[in-house]
């Protein structure tokens, strides 16, 4: 299997062009790598998406196997044991940022930073015309920079 895919995208002059993408290069990183994203904003995005993975955010897709009861061990509440100081920051932290961002912004902020999706797919499951999201998901970015007091 190839890391890489050919896709078709719409240059800044409006005109359609090949492009190579790595599937394994976060949406942010290839913004940032091709100048569309600042190092302050790319930064941020980056410790939203440290912070989403942390606190355990993600949709799951294995068992847990802590879940099973211990002997002689006491479960927290909800019968689910007690999450770890380290979680519960990092969803301080998400819970801060994604509020910092503010209703609007951080649909877009989410689905690029901590989702994975490229802009392009952003823009259209929100509804959104082609290179609305690239200003949003900056304005989102700075107010998250803020938060974070990235310099």
């Amino acid at each position: 299997m190839t890391n890489h895919v050919e896709q078709l995208v719409e240059g800044p002059d409006g005109r359609q062009q090949l492009v190579t993408v790595h599937l394994g290069e976060s949406p942010l990183a290839w913004l940032h790598a091709r100048g569309h994203l600042s190092e302050r904003h790319y930064l941020a995005g980056d410790m939203l998406r440290a912070d989403w993975e942390k606190a355990g955010l993600g949709a799951r897709v294995t068992m847990r196997w802590d879940a099973a009861p211990r002997e002689g061990g006491r479960r927290g509440a909800g019968g689910w044991p007690d999450p770890t100081m380290a979680q519960l920051s990092a969803k301080e932290r998400f819970d801060g940022a994604i509020g910092a961002a503010g209703p609007g912004l951080a649909d877009i902020l989410w689905r690029v930073a901590c989702a994975g999706e490229g802009l392009a797919a952003a823009e259209k499951a929100l509804g959104w015309p082609t290179r609305a999201g690239k200003l949003v998901l900056t304005l989102a970015l700075d107010r998250v920079a803020g938060w974070y007091r990235v310099p």
